[in-house]
């Protein structure tokens, strides 16, 4: 049987994730507590985008949920409150996510502060307009509109836990650890089906849900970044390239799925809550 295993939900792009029990699933991706994922962004002074590549620091800033407020930790440092409520007095920058241009609402001179002495890299804190949809390219979903925040690419990402347990498989035979599924940064994790099947399973229903698996996704370093250290190494991508690039994707080194919501937003997923796989071949 197919089960979701485990549900993560990052409310600041690129910072550590939040495991929840259930979260419900929007047009835009996992949500819990009114939170989204990648809800929030830090970005440079000229409003480029920042993540672990560039600050790997940012794997050890842990949110936790309030009932007014998102909480930030962070090693040596005081818990950094950003309020859930959208201020009157709102403050907009202009951002910029890989090709796309947008208006970010800007949290302030002082958690810009508290990020930039966190992560050692001077930022400013932005939060996604709750007017603002970012469309996702239809080139991988058949024509399909989505959207997300401030996510790369699509909404969700999908892992299936035998895909970790293949890969660790791989990393041991060659004299290595294992690495935990946190190093590969996805929303949903699936068990029961077997390694690799995610990438030829054309829905994943429950319900009046169907997660749609569009575009396989292709991996930066951050996977080599131990997420409970922020300290680069060891590196998985040399194993993953042995047999996991994809012609399709010009050869990059692939782990995961990105997904869409095709149907059924608004439903709560929770975990061990098992999903109809349909392969789509």
């Amino acid at each position: 049987m197919v089960i979701v295993e485990e549900l993560i939900v990052y409310p600041v792009k690129s910072c550590a994730g939040l495991a929840v029990e259930e979260a419900v699933v929007t047009r835009d991706g996992l949500a819990v507590g009114g939170i989204g994922d990648r809800e929030w962004m830090l970005v440079r002074e000229d409003g480029s985008f920042l993540t672990q590549r560039e600050a790997p620091l940012m794997a050890l800033v842990r949110p936790t949920l309030a009932a007014d407020a998102l909480i930030l930790h962070a090693p040596e440092m005081p818990p950094l409150a950003l309020p859930l409520r959208y201020g009157a007095d709102l403050a907009t920058r202009s951002v910029q996510l890989w090709d796309d241009g947008l208006q970010g609402a800007d949290c302030g001179d002082a958690a810009a502060a508290w990020f930039s002495t966190a992560i050692g890299v001077t930022c400013r804190v932005v939060r996604f307009l709750p007017d603002v949809v970012r469309p996702t390219s239809t080139k991988w979903t058949g024509g399909l509109a989505a959207s997300s925040k401030f996510a790369d690419a699509y909404p969700i990402l999908l892992v299936g836990r035998a895909s970790l347990d293949d890969l660790n498989d791989k990393l041991r035979a060659a004299g290595r650890d294992s690495l935990p599924m946190n190093r590969f940064r996805p929303n949903i994790v699936v068990g029961g089906i077997e390694a690799f099947d995610e990438d030829y399973t054309a829905t994943f229903t429950v319900g009046a849900l169907e997660l749609r698996p569009v575009k396989p996704c292709p991996r930066c370093p951050i996977p080599s970044i131990d997420q409970a250290t922020g300290i680069p190494g060891p590196d998985p991508l040399d194993i993953l390239r042995t047999y996991r690039t994809k012609p399709q994707m010009e050869d990059a080194i692939c782990f995961g799925m990105n997904v869409i919501v095709a149907a059924g937003a608004g439903t709560v997923l929770r975990v061990g809550q098992p999903l109809e796989p349909e392969l789509a071949f």
